[in-house]
């Protein structure tokens, strides 16, 4: 695929996260329970998630999941800690601070994750644009709170 094609539905992506932290809070308001409502959020995910497997004939695919590193089960506690903590911290924060944190967390997170060629990316090296992003990020997250 292109890369503007591929940026854009990354790009697409981080819409959609900045408008399922609202949704997701408004949920947890309504039935009055983050842990609740991050619970609701992913049960209707994983529905159409699996759905669309079976559909479209990958629906073995959940047969091998067993065989796997106990460290691949670990995306779906870290999404499950992600979408909690946005619903509980949304409020409290503002949609754009609580975004910027995210920002800010995704991108430290990344630096070290290329640099250490973690769980079979590749390895890139530690930059002064990459600094330099993830300051100017730092300093979005202290502006956005004025």
């Amino acid at each position: 695929m292109p890369y503007l094609l591929l940026a854009g539905l990354v790009t697409l992506a981080g819409v959609c996260i900045a408008v399922q932290a609202p949704i997701n809070a408004a949920l947890g308001r309504g039935v009055q329970s983050p842990l609740a409502a991050a619970a609701i959020s992913f049960g209707v995910g994983f529905s159409i998630l699996a759905l669309a497997a079976i559909g479209l004939g990958q629906g073995r695919a959940f047969l091998r999941a067993g065989s796997m590193e106990w460290w691949m089960w670990a995306g779906g506690a870290l999404g499950a800690f992600y979408v909690w903590t946005m619903v509980w911290t949304l409020p409290r924060l503002g949609a754009l601070t609580a975004l910027c944190a995210l920002a800010l967390g995704q991108i430290l997170a990344a630096i070290i994750l290329d640099r250490t060629g973690a769980f079979g990316l590749p390895l890139r090296e530690i930059s002064l644009p990459r600094v330099l992003a993830a300051l100017m990020v730092g300093g979005g997250l202290i502006l956005s709170r004025f």
